[in-house]
């Protein structure tokens, strides 16, 4: 059988070529890493379904027609879906969604750069890269999930799931388009997302048009520049220099999952998160600037 051309090839065209020399001027380092991957084409086919394989593949998953509504696709090779709605923990005869994933993440890095590159002609790089992130990121990919239920359609075998997913939920209210830090995502949810959108981009010959298609809708509503906020950190440094106040982070996260904050040596914040060190630190540093933002009657809008 002769050797079919990469799949990887097909990400190469003229305009994606002339996309790349226009990005890479503006110190986008995605496209660097996606010429390398396809210049070492290391990659194995996507979907390889061997012998072994048979019971996975011929497994009947009617519920993932619904999945192929939610995204407005209708998938050619069905083994593609069933691959990106199933879970490592699953079973061992069936390939998992995590070179799915990996695929996705890299498109999905891609189109939203050149939306974004073209959509905000005026906006620099050092205000492009944190407006893809906060599109992009575990937790925005997580809400997607979330507001589609997509964990419904997920092969897996882990006990722990349900309970991570509850925790998030309860959390979302609070925070209605991004929280910046200060919650956590489970970051299945977002595998998913981007496992699904990997299928989609693979199944659709590689075409960016049609997997743009599909991100689009997904996505909405999108972070625009306006939206976006700061990392808290980041927020309250600033606010702290501005109004030259000294700020001191206290870590006793490995005995307490804590983190205080000292504002001229005064305890003017404090986070806990016992599950992940920095989420702790954010909510530390978010409770001292609404304490100092309040005292000081700073806002955003003031401080322009």
């Amino acid at each position: 059988m002769a050797s079919s051309p990469s799949w990887l090839q097909s990400f190469v065209s003229p305009s994606l070529i002339a996309l790349s020399k226009r990005l890479r001027a503006h110190g986008l380092p995605l496209i660097n890493v996606l010429n390398d991957i396809i210049t070492k084409d290391k990659l194995r086919s996507p979907v390889q379904v061997g012998d072994d394989d048979t019971s996975c593949s011929s497994e009947s998953l009617p519920s993932l027609e619904e999945v192929e509504k939610i995204i407005g696709y209708n998938f050619k090779n069905q083994s593609l879906l069933q691959q990106a709605f199933t879970h490592q923990s699953y079973q061992q005869k069936c390939e998992s969604y995590e070179r799915l994933e990996f695929v996705g993440d890299s498109v999905l890095n891609l189109l939203i750069t050149q939306q974004q590159f073209y959509m905000y002609p005026d906006l620099p790089p050092g205000m492009l890269s944190p407006l893809r992130s906060a599109n992009v990121d575990t937790e925005k990919l997580a809400r997607v999930a979330i507001k589609y239920d997509l964990l419904k359609y997920l092969r897996h075998n882990n006990r722990k799931l349900s309970q991570q997913v509850r925790g998030f939920l309860k959390a979302l209210p609070k925070y209605p388009l991004h929280s910046y830090g200060l919650i956590d995502p489970p970051k299945v949810l977002a595998d998913i997302v981007e496992s699904t959108i990997g299928a989609v981009y693979i199944d659709s010959n590689s075409s960016m048009d049609i997997t743009w298609e599909v991100v689009k809708d997904l996505l909405e509503p999108m972070i625009t520049p306006e939206m976006i906020q700061e990392n808290p950190v980041k927020k309250l440094q600033e606010m702290c220099q501005k109004q030259r106040l000294k700020v001191r982070f206290k870590d006793i996260w490995l005995k307490k999952g804590t983190f205080e904050v000292y504002i001229d040596d005064q305890l003017r914040g404090k986070g806990e998160y016992r599950a992940k060190k920095e989420i702790a630190l954010n909510r530390a540093a978010n409770d001292a600037y609404n304490d100092i933002a309040g005292s000081f009657c700073v806002n955003d809008e003031t401080e322009k």
